[in-house]
C-alpha cells in the first residue's frame, strides 16, 4: 500500500481548520487515551491531546510536571484509536520556551514519534517567534492566549484574565502575533467575553474557546470534565453527564455481587465440555 493511501490522508487537517473561519463552529475535546478517543472521534473535529493529561489522568497539581515522554506516550494512543479527527499534541513546559532550533526538535519528535498533525504552544510575549520558526519548517502549530496554564507560577494560580484594559490588550496582540506568525487557529481561554470578541474579529484563523464565550469560531473543554468524573469543575464547564456517579454506582453493586456471592454467576463461568 503506498504511503499516500487514502487511509493515510482522509484525516481533516490544519488548512481544513483554518478553513472554518466564520463558518460552522469547530468542534474539539481533549483525548489522552485510545478508548476515549475512539469515542469522540466520530463527533469532534479536533482532538487535543492536553498537557492537561497531567492533572486529569496523573494526578498532578498543575501541568508543569508534564514531560515530552509522557505526551508522546498519550499521542500514540489517540492516533492509534482515531481515525478522522485532527489531532493536536501539546508541548509541554520547557519544550519550547528555548532557542526556536531546540523547540522544532522537539516538535518534529513529537510528530514523528506519535503520527499527530499539529502541537500546540502556549502563545506567551516570547513565542511568536519560535510559531514562525516552526511553521516555516512545516510543522503546524495551534496558538493558546488568555489563561495559560504552563504561566500558573508566574501567575499565582489559574484565574480568568483580560478584565484590565492593559491585559485585555496584551491578550489580544499575543494573538495577533500568533496568527501572523502562521498559527492555524488560536485556543483562547479564560477570557471575558469582549475580549473574546476582539480575538474572534482581529485574526484570520479561527479561535478556539474555553470560557470564552459563544463568541468563537469554535470550542474545546476537558473531555473529562464536561462529562462529570470529578466533583468540581471551573465555571466555564458544562457537565453533560455524571459519569462520576455512574462509575460509582456500578463500583458499588460489583462490591455487593461479590460480597454476597452474586458474582461470578454461571453466566460468567467457563464449564468443561469433557466428560469423564
Amino acid at each position: 500500500m503506498s504511503a499516500y493511501s487514502a487511509e493515510a490522508t482522509r484525516r481533516i487537517a490544519p488548512r481544513q481548520i483554518t478553513a472554518r473561519k466564520g463558518g460552522e463552529p469547530i468542534v474539539c475535546l481533549t483525548a489522552y487515551t485510545a478508548p476515549m478517543a475512539a469515542i469522540l472521534d466520530e463527533a469532534c473535529d479536533v482532538l487535543l491531546v492536553g498537557d492537561s493529561v497531567g492533572m486529569v489522568v496523573h494526578g498532578l497539581p498543575n501541568t508543569i510536571g508534564v514531560t515530552l515522554e509522557m505526551m508522546i506516550l498519550h499521542g500514540q494512543a489517540v492516533m492509534r484509536a482515531s481515525r478522522r479527527a485532527l489531532v493536536v499534541v501539546d508541548m509541554p513546559f520547557g519544550a519550547y520556551e528555548g532557542p526556536p532550533a531546540r523547540a522544532y526538535d522537539n516538535a518534529v519528535r513529537i510528530l514523528k514519534e506519535t503520527g499527530a498533525q499539529a502541537v500546540k504552544v502556549e502563545s506567551g510575549p516570547e513565542v511568536a517567534d519560535t510559531i514562525a520558526y516552526l511553521t516555516r519548517r512545516g510543522v503546524p502549530v495551534m496558538g493558546h492566549v488568555g489563561l495559560r496554564p504552563q504561566a500558573v507560577l508566574m501567575e499565582g494560580g489559574f484565574r480568568a484574565r483580560g478584565k484590565r484594559a492593559d491585559e485585555a490588550a496584551c491578550i489580544v496582540a499575543e494573538a495577533e502575533s500568533a496568527a501572523a506568525a502562521g498559527a492555524f487557529c488560536v485556543v483562547v481561554e479564560g477570557v471575558a467575553e469582549s475580549v473574546a470578541a476582539k480575538i474572534t474579529a482581529a485574526i484570520a484563523v479561527p479561535t478556539i474557546g474555553i470560557g470564552a464565550s459563544a463568541g468563537c469560531d469554535g470550542q474545546i473543554l476537558v473531555t473529562e470534565d464536561m462529562l462529570g468524573l470529578f466533583e468540581w469543575t471551573p465555571k466555564f464547564v458544562r457537565r453533560y453527564a455524571d459519569l462520576r456517579g455512574e462509575i460509582a454506582r456500578a463500583v458499588r453493586d460489583y462490591a455487593a455481587d461479590v460480597r454476597s456471592g452474586a458474582f461470578p454467576g454461571a453466566a460468567e463461568t467457563y464449564f468443561s465440555t469433557l466428560k469423564a
